[in-house]
């Protein structure tokens, strides 16, 4: 191969060959960091595009350090660049914030050929994430998911009614949608819930009804909500 054509293909001092094996490793461990998420974090807060997210991350910040390299202007060159992306999805969550940046750091330590590094923090902070797991998230975890759909008048009063109601049965919940009713004088909230143990469904269901401001209340398995979206 003539010299030009092998410093085009090759770069400045890295190989194709490293440069697969880096990102391949970064991949893994990606994977690997997308599977502490997965056990830390029950599934009501889970962000079904929040995995991917942080696989893709993993690889893409092991590509960034390999083309920075020991270069300080290619690095600020790349900062630039990447200056004009805009993240309007905010992380609703300070730990889901800390897995992010554990997915960009493990993705820098494969890039910078520090795979003992990026192997020993997934091992020493996913048994941390995985250790100061709640007991209630555990035990959530387990119980049934429901979708709760509260359809209640204008105004405050059934809003604050309801919510007391919510917070003595339920262990998490997590509104999906909010839409109006009966050509828009009432409102349809939708919840993603999970009930505390010992608490019956038909127990809150009554509760709700007895609530001021609340018209109907409708509780679904979440297979039953999947199949009818």
């Amino acid at each position: 191969m003539p010299d030009w054509l092998r410093v085009v293909a090759d770069g400045p001092g890295v190989a194709p060959l490293t440069v697969l094996i880096r990102l391949t490793m970064a991949l893994l461990a990606g994977g690997l960091v997308v599977l502490v998420y997965r056990n830390a974090r029950s599934p009501v807060e889970q962000t079904p595009s929040f995995p991917p997210t942080l696989l893709l991350m993993t690889v893409l910040i092991a590509m960034a350090t390999q083309v920075i390299g020991d270069n300080v202007a290619r690095a600020f060159s790349l900062v630039g660049a990447l200056s004009i992306v805009r993240f309007r999805t905010v992380v609703r969550d300070t730990l889901d914030t800390a897995f992010v940046i554990f997915a960009v750091v493990v993705g820098m330590a494969v890039g910078a050929a520090q795979p003992v590094v990026a192997v020993i923090g997934v091992v020493i902070v996913g048994g941390a994430a995985l250790t100061v797991r709640t007991g209630p998230a555990r035990r959530a975890a387990s119980l049934p998911t429901l979708a709760l759909t509260i359809r209640m008048g204008l105004g405050d009063k059934a809003t604050k009614a309801v919510e007391p109601i919510l917070d003595d049965y339920l262990i998490e919940r997590r509104l999906l949608s909010m839409s109006t009713a009966k050509q828009g004088v009432a409102l349809d909230a939708t919840y993603e819930v999970r009930l505390r143990d010992g608490r019956p469904v038909d127990g809150l269901v009554k509760a709700l009804n007895l609530a001021e401001g609340v018209q109907s209340v409708d509780v679904a398995t979440r297979d039953r909500r999947d199949a009818s979206a």
